[in-house]
């Protein structure tokens, strides 16, 4: 049975429960909306601050690594400015073309800093050292150079054999080297003369033979010539016969009749003992009418044969070094001056010189100043000179000891 009224209630309540329904749906929506709109928020802020930390940490690290470095100086501008370590002068002119231009010194440079200025000194004197090492360094090396090289050490002296052939051969450091000073040598007339303070203090001398024929001695001593060195004889290279020289007498009373100092020369051959004493027997006898006239040396000439072979060529150096000095004993034991005469060859390498360092040398070599590096007293510096008295080829002498005034 329907109540009265029933129709009218039913009618109006579905929509209300409709409406509730669908204000409670839109509640719900709008609150899930709002709820993810706060998660999207949360989940960038996190992101942002994420970003910020290692934004922070990043800068964090490189102020610490900085800090761990030395800091590294920068230059400034006005540090180059280092021309006041050099003097300028007050005005420098330069020239382009044909006008002059002038230069003024800089009027607003700086001083240079103290650390840049050590900085200057410190290479100048790196590069002053390093100079320095070069120098030494070249010089050791042109040592190390001349010590290879015999010609320029000072050490050795050019020996030209009798072959022809050129050696180099050390200079003994046991004799008395000569001390002759070649600036002072004058040449007048062919004839050679040592001066001093323009004084001739040396002596012109010629050694004369049979080869030389029939001599002036007169027109010789007018030419200047001082003295004479006559051959007395000598004995054979082959034969080993002893002979006086065919003009030993005639120029010997020519010599002393011109007034001219007078010294001999012997040829010697001897190969032992025995000849020597021969010779020397020889020499005395035949000197004895003018043993007073006789001034100058009494010389003793052992040397080889060009082109042949001699009586000596087998004699070893010791042989001729013995020889030689009982020869010199011999004549020094008859009141003579003793000499030796040889070319270089000879003297250095034939005989032991450091065994007769008591006697005079008389040097032969012609050339026109000597390089024999010891002492000797008289030279014969040319075989085909020219000089008044003489016909033909001369041999010329210099004499560095006035004997005659002893």
């Amino acid at each position: 049975m329907k109540l009265p009224g029933e129709d009218e209630s039913v009618g109006t309540g579905l929509p209300v429960i409709y409406m509730v329904i669908g204000v409670s749906a839109f509640v719900l929506i709008m609150l899930f909306a709002i709820m993810k709109s706060n998660d999207k928020k949360s989940g960038g802020s996190d992101y942002l601050k994420e970003m910020q930390q290692q934004k922070e940490e990043l800068a964090a690290a490189e102020e610490e690594e900085a800090a761990s470095e030395e800091p590294e100086r920068k230059l400034r501008a006005e540090d180059l400015e280092f021309w006041d370590m050099y003097p300028v002068e007050e005005e420098t002119e330069g020239i382009t073309g044909n006008e002059a231009v002038s230069v003024s010194p800089r009027e607003d440079t700086k001083a240079v800093p103290d650390s840049l200025k050590d900085t200057f000194a410190e290479k100048a004197q790196r590069v002053e050292q390093e100079d320095k090492e070069r120098e030494e360094q070249s010089r050791k090396e042109e040592q190390e150079k001349a010590k290879e090289d015999p010609s320029t050490d000072g050490q050795h002296t050019a020996v030209t054999n009798r072959d022809g052939k050129e050696e180099w051969v050390l200079i003994s450091p046991y004799l008395t080297k000569n001390t002759y000073d070649f600036t002072r040598m004058e040449e007048k007339a062919g004839l050679k003369r040592y001066m001093e303070n323009g004084r001739k203090i040396s002596y012109v001398g010629v050694d004369l033979s049979k080869q030389n024929g029939d001599v002036n001695f007169a027109s010789m001593k007018a030419a200047g010539v001082d003295y004479v060195m006559i051959r007395l004889g000598g004995r054979g290279y082959s034969t080993g016969q002893i002979t006086l020289d065919e003009n030993f007498k005639k120029n010997m009373d020519g010599a002393v009749e011109a007034g001219l100092d007078i010294g001999v020369y012997f040829y010697s051959q001897a190969i032992s003992q025995e000849e020597v004493v021969q010779e020397v027997e020889f020499i005395v006898q035949n000197l004895a009418p003018y043993k007073a006239q006789v001034k100058y040396p009494v010389a003793m000439d052992m040397e080889f044969v060009a082109n042949d072979e001699a009586r000596i060529d087998g004699l070893s150096k010791e042989d001729k070094t013995e020889l030689t000095s009982s020869f010199l004993e011999g004549l020094k034991g008859a009141g003579y001056v003793p000499m030796i005469y040889g070319d270089k060859e000879w003297l250095i390498k034939e005989i032991d010189l450091t065994r007769l360092q008591g006697y005079d040398v008389w040097l032969a070599q012609e050339e026109d100043l000597p390089d024999y590096p010891y002492q000797y007293t008289m030279w014969q510096y040319a075989t085909d000179g020219v000089v008044n008295g003489v016909t033909g080829d001369a041999n010329l002498n210099i004499c560095f000891v006035g004997y005659s005034q002893r």
